[in-house]
């Protein structure tokens, strides 16, 4: 079973990298309405994947691995933690801003974004990718024992 979860939590951080590289890529172009139509979808499946994360990281940590005595001694999986979470709040910009195209998109058009707001968006799924390259590294000191504080 715990190799089950292991394998589940890998495929949902996958996809998570994968949908903010393909956001990021998204955002860069012009913004057209097939552009606008595939960045509402892929941030759907950006949360999806981030909610499984979570669900399957708890999991993972309560009930499949070394336990939350283990988990919360370590200094990577705290940072690890942190990130996924200011990660998550940084989401929250572009994820409102794609679901405000929704009744645009519906009726055929373009969703009107400013320069600056494209720009903002695009700096942040930059942050977010960031980030997540940092909870990596976080998950390979873990994953060796580095930082733990028990």
């Amino acid at each position: 079973m715990n190799a089950w979860f292991a394998f589940l939590h890998h495929v949902a951080a996958f996809a998570l990298v994968a949908t903010l590289a393909v956001e990021f890529v998204l955002i860069r172009d012009e913004l057209s309405l097939a552009h606008a139509r595939k960045l509402r979808i892929v941030d759907a499946i950006y949360g999806a994947s981030a909610g499984a994360l979570l669900v399957i990281g708890f999991l993972r940590v309560m009930y499949f691995e070394k336990g939350p005595a283990y988990y919360f001694h370590s200094a990577p999986f705290i940072a690890k933690l942190s990130l996924f979470v200011i990660v998550g709040l940084l989401s929250i910009v572009p994820t409102r801003e794609f679901a405000s195209w929704k009744k645009a998109v519906k009726q055929g058009q373009i969703p009107v974004v400013s320069d600056a707001r494209k720009r903002l968006m695009r700096k942040i799924i930059h942050w977010e990718l960031m980030g997540a390259v940092l909870i990596l590294l976080c998950a390979a000191l873990m994953a060796k024992g580095v930082g733990y504080f028990g």
